[in-house]
């Protein structure tokens, strides 16, 4: 199946009309987007937007030939006039499946969320998946929404990452499927900010009037093995490392700080940490990482290394300058070792956050000196084996290696 995107943008398009904020600022050429709408082998379109006759002409393509207009979702911009020619949009009731005039076949699939969406099938028996803004598929069970991975996802991955995982979670969406995020909007800022969330949940971004083949494999963005996420205290490093695995299921939290019963701050701090989880992720309180990482299975997010070094300092009690002096260093530096040779040789997806210390003051006492430069030769050490590092400022993510 050909593709043209006649548009990628969110339903009031991107930038959006009399919108003051920096991402609809910097909304300009490639990055400027129309509402979404699709055109399938010339003869298919899927959501009728403004303008979308002048968006094919710019495309080089006509609706001359389209035979078929099946709409998703109710626009939320002005009434769209159906140009001369076309056929009156319709909507395929969900659940149905329908041989079109255009030689395709589709199924319509239930949302969440008001919409449909749309399983295309082609001559060729490439199939393709459409889905609405603001919508994930409901129902889906494993082994029953597809026999294999669809070969081209279209959704909403920035607004609903969710939807991504749960399509993974069914094989619907495996390593070769070409996950195309469109609905885009101005959650986040446009151009290489937004080409890097998308690569690490599997996706890309296309401009307006792009033709696509579906189940061009090469164009598949890798999601890094191992990466590291680092900052200082409230600096979003967290919120950075769970939005890199929101598009994944089964999502194994690692807290190594354990509960700290009666602490009430701290007790404020990991609820609001767990209420930003999706549900489908468990969450387990260790700082014995080694046999985490030497297990296969689903994506690891460690949050963080620096109570992990916390624990490991107060087992070999490197607070005390004579034990530390008497086998505390050797017995730490060790676990260093272990640990990092377990991220080499991991085979499962990890995530990992740490703070990123030794910029601001000297700490006044020798035991924070201590730990501190600890911590840097740990982060340097675990950096060390990653494919990714990041440092998060001010929210903002600085890409230092991948």
């Amino acid at each position: 199946m050909e593709l043209t995107l006649l548009g990628t943008g969110a339903p009031a398009g991107l930038p959006r009309p009399d919108c003051p904020c920096a991402a609809c600022a910097c909304a300009l050429g490639a990055d400027a987007r129309a509402a979404t709408s699709l055109l399938v082998d010339g003869t298919l379109l899927l959501d009728l937007t403004p303008g979308a006759a002048f968006a094919a002409a710019r495309a080089g393509r006509t609706l001359g030939g389209v035979r078929q207009v099946l709409l998703s979702h109710p626009h939320n911009g002005p009434a769209v006039e159906v140009p001369a020619g076309l056929p009156q949009p319709g909507r395929v009731p969900d659940g149905r499946e329908l041989a079109l005039l255009t030689g395709h076949r589709v199924r319509a699939l239930a949302m969440d969320a008001p919409g449909t969406g749309y399983a295309v099938t082609g001559q060729d028996g490439q199939r393709l998946l459409y889905l609405p803004p603001g919508c994930a598929p409901a129902g889906l069970e494993e082994g029953n929404e597809t026999a294999a991975p669809y070969d081209m996802v279209l959704a909403d991955v920035v607004g609903r990452p969710d939807a991504l995982a749960k399509l993974r979670a069914v094989g619907a969406v495996g390593p070769t499927t070409d996950v195309v995020a469109v609905h885009l909007d101005h959650d986040v800022p446009p151009g290489p900010e937004l080409r890097r969330r998308l690569a690490a949940a599997g996706a890309r971004a296309v401009p307006d009037g792009s033709t696509l083949l579906v189940g061009m494999y090469e164009d598949v963005p890798d999601v890094p093995r191992r990466t590291l996420v680092l900052g200082g205290a409230r600096s979003g490093k967290s919120v950075e490392a769970e939005r890199r695995l929101e598009a994944f299921p089964d999502v194994l939290y690692v807290a190594t700080g354990g509960s700290r019963g009666g602490d009430q701050e701290w007790a404020a701090r990991v609820s609001a940490h767990r209420e930003r989880r999706p549900g489908s992720w468990r969450t387990v309180e260790t700082c014995d990482l080694v046999p985490l990482l030497a297990e296969d299975g689903a994506p690891l997010l460690i949050d963080c290394l620096s109570l992990w070094l916390t624990d490991a300092m107060d087992t070999v009690g490197a607070w005390d300058d004579a034990l530390w002096a008497d086998g505390g260093e050797r017995a730490l530096r060790e676990r260093v070792r272990e640990l990092t040779a377990a991220v080499r040789a991991a085979r499962r997806t990890v995530v990992a956050v740490s703070n990123e210390v030794g910029s601001g003051i000297v700490p006044a006492t020798a035991s924070g000196r201590r730990y501190r430069d600890e911590l840097g030769r740990l982060n340097a050490a675990f950096a060390g084996e990653c494919e990714q590092v990041l440092l998060v400022v001010a929210g903002q993510a600085l890409v230092l290696r991948g």
